[in-house]
């Protein structure tokens, strides 16, 4: 019983926090197009990469940076789960194959990419054991 307490209480609170993160690249792109802002892509390995649970719950989950990704960015985040049960359907498996080609060939996770609406890279970074508004004004910082 506890442990589907638990779970239940981790898929609520992922909801709630994940609810800007675009599912389909393609539309990320439109969007942020239509909505002139940049887009925030994050290669991440969801239940393996320790940097990037940590950067799930130190940056993204937070206020400063949920306040400013509406305002100023698009999201999307190309998982690379290891797990069975956490694996992705396959069209968008192969959708973040081929943004993993495209954005990074070198394999690196996190890997955050900062682009503009077309898809033109802005920056990269990676884990940073910062606060996450050290972060947002990381990001910030890209584009100027």
């Amino acid at each position: 019983m506890k442990k589907l307490v638990v779970v239940i209480t981790l898929f609520l609170s992922n909801c709630l926090f994940s609810q800007n993160w675009q599912t389909n690249f393609d539309d990320a792109k439109a969007l942020a197009i239509k909505e002139n802002k940049n887009i925030i892509l994050v290669f991440s390995g969801s239940d393996w990469c320790a940097p990037c649970i940590k950067l799930e719950k130190t940056v993204w989950m937070s206020d400063a940076f949920q306040k400013e990704a509406t305002k100023s960015w698009v999201t999307y985040k190309a998982d690379f789960p290891k797990k069975k049960a956490n694996q992705l359907a396959p069209e968008l498996t192969e959708q973040n194959k081929k943004l993993a080609e495209k954005y990074n060939s070198g394999g690196s996770f996190p890997l955050v990419v900062l682009l503009d609406k077309n898809g033109k890279v802005l920056g990269m970074t990676g884990f940073k054991n910062i606060s996450a508004e050290e972060y947002v004004a990381m990001l910030k910082k890209m584009t100027e």
